[in-house]
């Protein structure tokens, strides 16, 4: 039985191309100006100095700040500093109605059933908590955030790695077996069922649909929770 379902979001919810093709690049355009102008608040200025520290700089300028987020940007590297500061700047873009976050035609109507069936629902992606909050809060699907107990990002640890999901299972305070985790990436479904979760593969356009041990489906409505 199925008491709580954890979903990713870039190939599982949403389209990759969004992302790639509309985040990433409002982020590197908007990055240099966003730093220079808010670089004295406090959530940016920690945020920097995380970048910085974790790039091993023990000084670093302003600009040779900006050049390693823009790096890591092209990188496409999952740290959790450039998360963080993408997320802020990402706010922005929503609020001023320049986009809305994708969400797949099948997924607001899924959710909302699997919500009406008692089922806890929980999001766990690589983009900041912040940043997750903002694709649903802005989907153009409406406002789904009341649907979700919950946000998890790397903070809570690797996507690749058995540990997260078991901090994750804690943290949501129901048994592994009876969470349910969705992604379309083979290694995160290999890692959180070691940690004991459920698991199903979304065979969404981007996917490589080679066969392995998780179930697979080709979109919500083919997920069973029964």
């Amino acid at each position: 039985m199925i008491r709580a379902i954890v979903t990713d979001i870039e190939g599982t919810t949403s389209s990759i191309d969004f992302v790639k093709d509309v985040l990433f690049p409002y982020a590197r355009e908007k990055l240099p100006a966003f730093v220079e102008t808010h670089a004295d608040q406090p959530e940016v200025q920690h945020w920097l100095h995380e970048a910085a520290r974790e790039a091993g700089l023990v000084s670093a300028s302003r600009q040779e700040i900006i050049d390693l987020l823009t790096r890591w940007i092209d990188e496409d590297r999952k740290a959790t500093p450039l998360k963080a500061l993408q997320g802020l700047i990402w706010a922005d873009g929503y609020a001023s109605g320049e986009f809305k976050g994708h969400v797949y035609p099948e997924v607001a109507e899924n959710l909302q059933k699997w919500k009406k069936q008692g089922i806890h629902l929980y999001v766990y992606s690589s983009g900041s908590v912040a940043a997750q909050k903002l694709l649903f809060g802005h989907s153009e699907a409406g406002d789904l955030t009341p649907l979700f107990s919950g946000y998890f990002d790397t903070e809570v640890g690797g996507k690749r790695e058995v540990d997260s999901y078991r901090r994750i299972a804690a943290a949501i305070g129901i048994p592994a077996g009876q969470i349910l985790f969705l992604s379309d990436i083979v290694q995160e479904l290999d890692a959180a069922a070691a940690a004991g979760l459920q698991t199903v593969q979304l065979l969404r356009p981007t996917t490589d649909a080679t066969a392995n041990q998780h179930e697979q489906v080709g979109d919500f409505n083919e997920i069973s929770v029964g």
